[in-house]
């Protein structure tokens, strides 16, 4: 092979050629060949036989991205002998200051005809590009990267060979130009989710460009209506309104995520922001009147509830509950924040609770309902009313003799 012949080490290109094309026949030594070729390209050019060494390195390159092409069990060991010989090119090509532009060009097509063949970094070439070679492969780039549809929101994302292989050049570029524009035009042509626009915005952030990230978390809450990515996204934009001092912009904007995603989540960070911008005040009340105008709702009434415990509201919160009512949950965590002031209110929602618990039959849960019976016995023991605690425990226990599981877990807590 070509490792044994000192004619392809003087440049003879044309053995080198056929040697490779022998290999990838499939022969039965078609890797040995291979690693042949390819160790007497390193030596070629560490030897400074750079001149041809960039033409032999362009032609084992696309010959064995060529043939990644076409799977194989032998794809790694091929991938990996790519990989070495493009170094080896990029190595030539600095030795030998060929023609700029054409080096370009050759990148490109390498890339855009060999999606599947070792990946092009530029930093490796801009030595050999130098000015004129980087401008040249930046006008291509950027003409194939301006010709890619945009994929819409809500539309399926594609990724055909050349697309995939036009966003890869243009994404490294960006990345070696320090190039932001370039870097959201590149992640402009994906756009099908809510978060894709997050990561343009956080591109843009981390820029220091605050009005363009406003306009891009402006632009994905319009295509997703508020929904999935908006909460992320509007932390996006409100930090940059913090830092920039926009403040109203960035309590109306944790106001509307509050209103259309309305949670303890969500009204935390809506009271975060206004408290550190001092406007709470202003906005408390229009909170609080959004919750009550749909308290008939069981879910906006139990977040209704919470916010006021959240506020130190103990009593209106009561009231809330008692007016309107509230999940289960929040029933419980009620009861045992009133405990402590009220005792035998606290009562009556843990036997409600319990009740509702065990009228569930098979279904019920027989670890909730000895955790409730166990604060039942603590605030029967605290009001001076133990004898009535066991009388209703002795109720319960006689009502389901027949759940064993329930009875072992009772006695398991000393019940």
């Amino acid at each position: 092979m070509i490792g044994s012949q000192s004619g392809a080490a003087e440049g003879d290109v044309a053995r080198t050629r056929g040697a490779v094309e022998a290999a990838l026949s499939g022969g039965d030594d078609a890797l040995r060949d291979l690693d042949e070729v390819v160790t007497a390209l390193e030596a070629m050019v560490r030897a400074a036989k750079a001149a041809n060494a960039v033409e032999l390195a362009e032609y084992i390159v696309e010959a064995l991205s060529a043939a990644l092409e076409r799977p194989s069990e032998h794809d790694s060991h091929l991938r990996d002998l790519a990989r070495r010989a493009l170094a080896a090119h990029s190595m030539a090509c600095r030795l030998h200051q060929g023609t700029p532009e054409r080096l370009a060009r050759w990148l490109l097509r390498l890339q855009t005809d060999h999606p599947e063949g070792p990946q092009v970094v530029l930093t490796e070439y801009a030595a050999a590009l130098g000015l004129a070679g980087l401008e040249c492969y930046q006008t291509l780039v950027r003409a194939l990267c301006e010709e890619l549809d945009v994929v819409e929101f809500g539309e399926r994302p594609w990724f055909d060979r050349h697309r995939w292989a036009v966003l890869r050049m243009a994404e490294d570029l960006a990345e070696h130009l320090g190039d932001v524009d370039l870097h959201v035009a590149v992640l402009g042509k994906e756009l099908s989710s809510g978060w894709n626009y997050l990561r343009i915005a956080t591109v843009l952030q981390e820029a220091g460009r605050s009005e363009q990230v406003l306009e891009w978390v402006g632009r994905g809450l319009a295509s997703i209506g508020w929904r999935g990515a908006a909460p992320r996204l509007v932390d996006v934009a409100v930090d940059e309104c913090v830092r920039m001092g926009w403040f109203d912009r960035a309590v109306a904007m944790r106001m509307r995520v509050f209103s259309s995603q309305p949670g303890m989540d969500t009204y935390l960070r809506l009271r975060t922001v206004a408290e550190h911008c001092g406007r709470w005040a202003d906005h408390r009340d229009e909170v609080i009147n959004r919750l009550r105008a749909d308290s008939t709702n069981l879910a906006t009434n139990s977040l209704l509830v919470r916010v006021l415990l959240h506020d130190d509201q103990p009593d209106a919160a009561w009231q809330a509950a008692l007016d309107n009512g509230c999940t289960d949950q929040v029933w419980a965590e009620l009861a045992r924040i009133r405990s402590a002031s009220h005792p035998k209110d606290a009562i009556a929602v843990f036997r409600g609770l319990v009740e509702q618990e065990l009228v569930k039959d098979n279904d019920h849960n027989e670890e909730l309902v000895v955790e409730l019976l166990a604060q039942l016995r603590t605030l029967f023991t605290r009001t001076g009313r133990q004898d009535a605690f066991n009388a209703y425990l002795d109720g319960v226990k006689g009502r389901h003799v027949a759940d064993r599981q329930l009875l072992d877990e009772l006695t398991k807590r000393g019940l």
